[in-house]
């Protein structure tokens, strides 16, 4: 029996409840297809990444990724950080084409592994959505639930630390 990599990794638990994914979610970083674990140094995710959702046709969906590890893994006292936030995303459609509510910005870890976390919804209306006043402290399943989002459809993570680190993250 193989184990569901976003239980693994912490995904379900400490960002979501645990959900059945119902779409297909395809991150690129320079035409580079991010896998649910994936290393990469903040060099590889600078600029915005390409994301594409496959899911019920002429759905709108919401993109959240957040880092549950900031500032530090060993003391997250920023959990979950607020990387970027896209809203009335089309299916089959590219996030550039939804609406930016909280700009990009690039994971820049400081200390430790982090790991960043895409976190998908299915919206049941296109909704006007308010960026939060602050990036530090979001709680995604807040925001679900205060925009009537239910459960996530898809969700993914890669794995980040600050350029000179070396070694790789521990499961328990």
């Amino acid at each position: 029996m193989q184990r569901d990599p976003l239980i693994v990794g912490s995904i379900v638990g400490d960002i979501v409840d645990y959900f059945d994914a119902s779409a297909r979610l395809r991150v690129l970083y320079s035409n580079c297809e991010i896998t649910i674990g994936s290393e990469l140094r903040p060099s590889h995710v600078a600029n915005q990444p390409t994301v594409q959702i496959t899911g019920l046709s002429g759905s709108l969906y919401t993109l959240v990724m957040v880092d549950p590890d900031a500032p530090s893994p060993s003391n997250p006292s920023e959990r979950e950080y607020l990387q970027w936030l896209v809203t009335d995303i089309p299916e089959r459609g590219d996030v550039s084409s939804g609406t930016e509510v909280v700009a990009y910005e690039s994971p820049r870890p400081t200390a430790g592994i982090h790991r960043f976390a895409f976190v998908v919804f299915r919206q049941t209306a296109r909704q006007t959505i308010y960026a939060p006043g602050w990036r530090a402290n979001f709680n995604t399943r807040d925001f679900a639930a205060f925009y009537n989002l239910n459960a996530p459809v898809v969700a993914a993570y890669f794995n980040c630390q600050r350029e000179g680190s070396c070694g790789g993250r521990r499961y328990r």
